[in-house]
C-alpha cells in the first residue's frame, strides 16, 4: 500500500523546511531564530543519526566518553577501557587492573548513585572515582579523582534509591584530587 500524493508532498515539504533549517543552523549557529516545530525536527533527525552510528548521547555517556579520551590522551594519566556494559558501578579499567566508576555532572549538585554489594554492604566496589563536570556546550570542564577510601568517607546515603551519592559541594571538592580544569 503506498503514501497518498497528500502525504508525500507534507513529507516532502517538511524535509525540505528541516533541511532548510539544518542548513540555516549551520551557516549562523542562531538557534534562537529557529521556530519550536523546527527545532524538535532537527533534534529529532540528530538523535536518529546519532543511533545509526552507535553515537551516545546522554550526560553521563557523554561524560564517560570525554573522560576515557582524555586519559588516554595524557601521557602521565593511565589508558582507560571502557568497562563491558552492563558492568555494576565500573565504567572504565585501566591496563594495570584499576576500576574506574565515572560520574558525570552537567547542572546538577550530586554525583548519581553508587548501589552498594547486596550481599556485603561495605565491599569496595572500585579503586577511584571520577566526577566529571561538564559545561553548558557537554564540553570537559574539570576531572576530579577520589580513591575508593576517601569515597567512604564522605559519600552520602540516598534513601529513596538505596544507593551511595557524592555533593559537590566545594568542600567535597577540594578534598578530591583535581585530574583536569578546562
Amino acid at each position: 500500500m503506498g503514501v497518498s500524493k497528500r502525504k508525500r508532498i507534507a513529507l516532502s515539504k517538511s524535509a525540505q523546511s528541516t533541511d532548510k533549517t539544518a542548513q540555516y543552523v549551520k551557516q549562523s549557529d542562531d538557534l534562537q531564530l529557529v521556530s519550536d516545530n523546527e527545532l524538535i525536527s532537527l533534534r529529532a533527525r540528530v538523535e536518529t543519526e546519532m543511533r545509526r552510528r552507535n553515537i551516545s548521547f546522554s550526560v553521563g555517556d557523554i561524560g564517560e566518553q570525554l573522560v576515557i579520551d582524555f586519559f588516554n590522551s595524557t601521557p602521565s594519566l593511565p589508558n582507560l577501557l571502557r568497562a563491558p556494559r552492563g558492568t555494576k558501578n565500573v565504567d572504565a579499567l585501566s591496563r594495570n587492573g584499576d576500576r574506574y566508576s565515572i560520574k558525570t555532572i552537567w547542572k546538577g549538585k550530586k554525583t548519581g548513585t553508587v548501589y552498594p554489594d547486596s550481599m556485603i554492604k561495605n565491599k569496595q566496589l572500585f579503586e577511584y572515582l571520577l566526577v566529571v563536570r561538564l559545561n553548558d556546550n557537554w564540553g570537559l570542564q574539570s576531572i576530579f579523582q577520589i580513591p575508593w577510601g576517601k569515597f567512604v568517607k564522605i559519600r552520602s546515603w540516598d534513601k529513596r534509591m538505596n544507593a551511595w551519592y557524592l555533593s559537590c559541594s566545594s568542600k567535597n571538592l577540594t578534598s578530591m584530587s583535581l585530574i583536569s580544569q578546562q
